[in-house]
């Protein structure tokens, strides 16, 4: 199988998913898209190398995985996933770069979180049962709204409604005790101008590492009103996810020392137990029953789109975004006085130390406006938008628990912070001659970033001003070879700037971080024909002073990101997809990297002589970016003469993954092994006379049953004259299977 996908890739029958392939046609006045969807997103015109992925492909896979799961066979797309199986803690890297630097909007409303700039997609759990379309944009790409886009933007699209009263229900059961249920509803378009659509859904999951498990619930509610001319369309939409999830963010350890020869790591992990999972272990060897992460997110968004005439579109749209929530943790050995508490003193003897059992909290609002308008006429696109946005937050953390010595529920922290984040853009989308078309696109962004205090550090205050200018500039050529074929040229460079993240600014109170900056050169050539689709892009992706993870820690021994002057990310992206037949299409993608760091400096701890161990290391890899990432689906319909209205598919998926280092060092013994994995999809879709949809799909991953790993981290220190090192890896589960059954009425 392996040589199969392979030879898959090096006859670039390469990806994409079919909406790639065809071109974006105009939004119906009936569906009246807000204006802020098309605002951070590109058409087929534009000079980016994008991906659009359709509500019909992710309907094909979604049992129960949270997004990044549904996402993986897109170009230069790594996942991982705490619990094993991506139904719990789930995240995404594109071309190397993690959630942190990747930009998600649903809808155009800014989604990462402000302060830790990631993407938390287990707050709204089964999303991709709402969506009707996703577009990944990779490197800088167009504006946006919220955090910097430093390797990729994801812009979800779930406000379309249904035309006609509909219901359905999909239940998936699968290993792991994994079960889904999803209940949908719709009104379709009333006489009144009103509709309303409802989908309520809940996951449970045992996970595959011990104690991992999920329980999820969502909820996801639109109404809509459009007027009797179809001019004006307002649309209120709800989605609200609650989570409770086993902690299982450490990883499964090893340790090795210089003065021994190590096994192989997979060896060392299956000594230790793939599915470890230390967290919560008390004293007797038993482990803390609520370990646990808790959180519920609400999304609130109103939009009022209007379309003045055949040129001027406008939308506004004003959001709250609702956060609160905990995780619990028993912590053994904890000093008093990291609690702002004295030791405590009985008899002769003084206790410096307990066991406790502490929450962690988060409460905040994220709230504002986003707008744009649109005036488009015959050679001229032109788009002005921005958002207006404001983040308060709390941080406090109880103990709720202690052996002896700290009161009830004792309150040791209560720390806010405020970030405000303005930023207005203007793109312009301009035909030149026949087939050649101009894009420019200029932003401007202001962020004011106040902190009162950290957790480990209440006293340090932090407050920054930052104004970052993001141009953007590129060129599109596209060229009708005949009725059933076109190409397209493109070539864009942008400037994208981003500021430091709360931890960056906790682990360097007294060196404030610097903010980063990236200069993205990206060209490309697409060939798109009836039966096949081509496609090419080179990117060199330079970095200034980003921050990266080198094992240095500041005088509180927290590890600290450091500012990186020059580094790198170079690459070629190939796509495209081939039908060879009637029941024959074969999808793929590959892609080819460097990702580099002129020179870093990385540190290891000294506990025999106090300090740290400096190591420096010239032209090397950047942490966790793979050389190559490769994906593919040939797909079958063996029976696509004989069925009639029925169809039945085979699918069979290909992900293959290179080595990954843990740190900056390329030290083998410091790496994830390269994986590939072959999973496969039987789907059933039948029609029947009293039935608007009947579909059963059943999915196994993994179906070699390989052993891998697809996440990790590791630190080095110097103990009694020897250097050991601990890894610590993320095992995800072997063959594994989801059936799950859709009945549409």
């Amino acid at each position: 199988m392996k040589r199969i996908f392979l030879l898959g890739c090096a006859l670039q029958a390469i990806i994409a998913t079919s909406a790639q392939k065809e071109l974006i046609a105009p939004d119906s006045i009936y569906e009246l898209t807000p204006v802020e969807v098309k605002a951070t997103r590109v058409n087929e015109k534009s000079p980016y190398s994008v991906s659009n992925i359709t509500a019909t492909d992710i309907k094909k896979q979604n049992l129960g995985q949270n997004l990044p799961g549904l996402l993986q066979q897109t170009p230069s797309v790594v996942v991982n996933s705490d619990d094993g199986t991506g139904v719990g803690y789930a995240s995404i890297r594109i071309r190397g770069t993690d959630a942190t630097r990747i930009n998600l909007t649903i809808n155009g409303i800014p989604i990462n979180d402000p302060e830790s700039q990631g993407i938390f997609f287990v707050n709204f759990s089964d999303l991709a049962s709402s969506v009707n379309s996703v577009q990944i944009q990779r490197g800088v790409g167009a504006s946006t709204n919220g955090v910097g886009a430093f390797g990729a933007s994801i812009n979800i699209s779930n406000l379309n409604q249904s035309k006609e009263a509909a219901a359905s229900i999909q239940s998936a059961y699968g290993s792991f005790n994994t079960l889904k249920n999803t209940f949908r509803a719709a009104t379709g378009m009333l006489k009144s101008g009103f509709q309303f659509d409802l989908r309520l859904s809940k996951i449970n999951s045992d996970g595959y590492i011990d104690r991992a498990f999920s329980d999820l619930k969502s909820l996801h509610f639109i109404s809509g009103w459009t007027s009797g001319n179809e001019m004006t369309n307002i649309k209120f939409n709800l989605i609200t996810g609650k989570e409770r999830t086993g902690q299982a963010w450490n990883g499964v350890g090893i340790s090795f020392n210089d003065k021994e020869k190590p096994l192989p790591y997979q060896q060392l992990l299956d000594k230790a137990g793939r599915t470890t999972n230390v967290l919560g272990q008390m004293p007797d060897g038993t482990f803390y029953k609520n370990q646990t992460d808790n959180y519920q997110q609400d999304y609130y968004q109103l939009f009022v789109n209007h379309k003045f005439n055949n040129n001027w579109t406008a939308n506004l749209g004003t959001f709250l975004t609702r956060g609160k929530g905990y995780y619990e943790e028993y912590r053994p050995g904890e000093k008093f006085k990291s609690y702002g508490l004295s030791d405590l003193k009985i008899k002769d003897s003084l206790i410096k130390k307990t066991n406790l059992v502490r929450q962690i909290w988060l409460d905040n609002y994220y709230y504002g406006s986003v707008f744009s308008a649109n005036y488009n006429k015959k050679n001229t696109d032109f788009i002005f938008g921005g958002a207006i946005l404001k983040y308060d937050a709390k941080h406090y953390g109880f103990i709720k628990w202690a052996e002896m010595g700290v009161p009830v529920d004792y309150r040791w922290y209560n720390l806010p912070a405020h970030k405000t984040d303005i930023n207005f853009f203007g793109k312009i989308q301009q035909q030149l001659a026949d087939g050649f078309f101009a894009f420019g696109d200029m932003q401007i962004r202001d962020v004011v970033y106040k902190i009162s205090g950290f957790r480990k550090n209440p006293t340090v205050q932090s407050d920054n001003h930052y104004t970052f200018f993001n141009p953007k500039l590129g060129l599109s050529y596209i060229l009708k070879h005949d009725y059933n074929a076109s190409s397209k040229l493109f070539a864009t460079y942008a400037i994208a700037n981003k500021e430091p993240n709360r931890e960056d600014f906790e682990a360097s109170p007294d060196n404030t971080p610097r903010h980063e900056t990236l200069y993205d050169v990206e060209a490309g050539y697409l060939y798109n024909a009836i039966n096949y689709f081509l496609g090419i892009t080179g990117y060199y992706m330079k970095y200034n002073n980003q921050l990266i993870l080198s094992g240095k820690i500041n005088d509180v021994g927290a590890y600290v990101r450091t500012n990186v002057k020059d580094s790198y990310r170079a690459g070629i992206e190939l796509t495209g997809s081939a039908r060879f037949t009637d029941w024959i299409t074969l999808d793929a993608n590959a892609t080819f990297s460097k990702n580099k760091i002129r020179n870093i400096t990385q540190f290891s701890d000294d506990y025999d002589y106090g300090g740290q161990i400096e190591q420096t290391f010239s032209n090397t890899d950047i942490s966790l970016s793979p050389g190559a990432i490769m994906g593919a689906t040939a797909t079958f319909e063996p029976f696509f003469n004989k069925l009639k209205t029925n169809r039945f598919y085979i699918d069979i998926m290909e992900k293959y993954v290179s080595r990954q280092y843990l740190d900056n060092g390329m030290d083998k013994l410091k790496s994830i092994n390269p994986y590939s994995l072959t999973d496969l999809r039987l789907r059933f879709e039948a029609s029947h006379k009293n039935l608007k949809e009947l579909g059963i799909v059943l999915l196994v991953n993994n179906i070699f049953n390989k052993k891998y790993e697809n996440n990790g981290y590791t630190f080095s220190y110097k103990y009694h004259g020897t250097l050991t090192t601990e890894n610590y890896y993320f095992p995800q589960a072997g063959i594994n299977w989801n059936l799950g059954i859709t009945i549409g009425f």
